[in-house]
């Protein structure tokens, strides 16, 4: 089962870019959690957030825990130093118990297509959606079943099976995922290709 709980210890002073570098050469992230009424900056252990992040994405409720204060949260940016393989700062965005909140919820595509089977290719268009809902009805994916889909066949946003409470706000009609030909994957590029060499005969001709 995985972990979605935090320890931030409250950060009062020490603020900057200074300051920031002093948190983290201490093993610990600079965070900052966006409520209503005021901003809480706090610090994260460095090793700890990172072995659970891998499980966490947009639509994750989080629990941090602050002293006595625990705070349900969603992870809404941060920033790595990609060269160190170091997270430099986290945004959270608290939530409150039964009030509707507007975020974005993955898209995961299970089974292979029917239309593999006569040389398609499956392709994902749509990896998330915008949905609208209460935190405790807040899904942490949408499973969609591709396996029935032929040959030149798309999974559109308005077939996506809800749970009770949730909106989807992204129009219905925009594709989630789709299989191609082959032949059609690969022709658009000679065509283009033939087009460029239209244009360089007309130019020599010229």
């Amino acid at each position: 089962m995985k972990d979605t709980n935090l320890t931030g210890t409250l950060r009062t002073e020490d603020f900057g870019s200074a300051g920031s570098r002093r948190v983290l050469a201490a093993g610990r992230i600079p965070a900052v959690i966006y409520g209503k009424k005021e901003s809480v900056h706090i610090t994260l252990d460095a090793k700890d957030f990172q072995n659970k992040m891998r499980y966490f994405s947009e639509s994750t409720l989080l629990t941090i825990k602050v002293g006595r204060k625990s705070h349900s949260v969603l992870m809404k940016d941060y920033q790595e130093n990609v060269m160190r393989g170091q997270i430099q700062h986290i945004d959270f965005f608290e939530v409150t118990k039964g009030e509707t909140l507007r975020t974005r919820v993955p898209v995961v595509l299970h089974g292979n297509p029917d239309g593999a089977k006569f040389g398609g290719v499956l392709e994902q268009v749509t990896h998330d959606v915008e949905v609208e809902c209460v935190p405790s009805a807040l899904p942490e994916h949408f499973t969609v079943d591709v396996t029935k889909l032929g040959l030149n066949e798309s999974v559109l946003v308005g077939q996506l099976v809800l749970p009770e409470g949730v909106k989807v706000l992204t129009h219905a009609d925009v594709t989630i995922a789709n299989v191609k030909g082959v032949k059609e994957v690969v022709s658009a590029p000679e065509t283009e290709e033939a087009e460029v060499a239209t244009v360089g005969a007309d130019s020599a001709a010229e």
